[in-house]
């Protein structure tokens, strides 16, 4: 066993400030940044942060470039919520304005032939909510969504605000969203960050929300990254 294993498996069971082992009545935690220490106590941690600081950046940067460059799961606009396939990147989902959720083609065509052929109201493929008979009712649907604070219906309404020229409004929508994980909010963030608009120019913040968005699946993100990179 050479030397690394060794440091690396004493870490694993011991405090890398004070060297308190594990045991029932102690636990450990992993350092919020990285994997390569534990700590007994948030005082621990801050004691030992000076001298783990360089190694801690180095290896929170590898462990960000092994997500930034590993396969995605499913694309950035995520699986569709009946058939739990991932929605193809160049074939067309209806957005339902009642519950948010993104359908596919193939699950919204047998949904309206169902109702079609049985002579049903139609209703949304998946809440099964009356679909809206006019642009009012699907905002009002829409807003109902946002007050429940769905990322998608968020993201959708700062995109509108956007559309008018209101960029302080969609920033503050886009962010709200994004904080909630929404990948098409970090893409568009990215965007008012190069253009400066409703925000201040600002390289390292465009970067960030690229990477956000790249990690889920986005794939203009990873074009722009790939072109950052050239």
């Amino acid at each position: 066993m050479n030397v690394d294993q060794t440091e690396a498996e004493a870490a694993d069971i011991n405090c890398a400030s004070c060297g308190k082992s594990e045991v029932d009545d102690i636990k450990l935690k992993k350092c919020d940044d990285c994997d390569l220490v534990k700590y007994c106590s948030d005082e621990c941690k801050e004691d030992h942060f000076p001298q783990h600081e360089a190694k801690c950046k180095e290896r929170a940067a590898e462990l960000r470039d092994e997500i930034l460059f590993r396969q995605p799961e499913s694309t950035h606009l995520g699986d569709c919520p009946i058939c739990f396939l991932p929605h193809p990147l160049d074939s067309e989902t209806s957005m339902m304005s009642c519950c948010s959720k993104l359908i596919c083609r193939g699950c919204s065509h047998a949904n309206q032939k169902r109702e079609w052929e049985a002579r049903l109201q139609q209703t949304c493929p998946f809440c099964r909510h009356p679909l809206p008979k006019t642009d009012d009712e699907a905002d009002k649907n829409e807003m109902r969504r946002v007050e429940k604070n769905d990322p998608v219906a968020v993201r959708e309404i700062g995109k509108k605000h956007y559309q008018k020229g209101d960029y302080d409004t969609a920033f503050e929508h886009w962010t709200k969203a994004a904080e909630s994980g929404d990948a098409l909010a970090h893409f568009s963030l990215s965007f008012l960050y190069e253009k400066g608009e409703g925000v201040e120019k600002d390289e390292k913040r465009e970067l960030f929300h690229l990477v956000e968005a790249a990690i889920a699946g986005h794939p203009e993100a990873r074009h722009e990254l790939a072109v950052n990179e050239g």
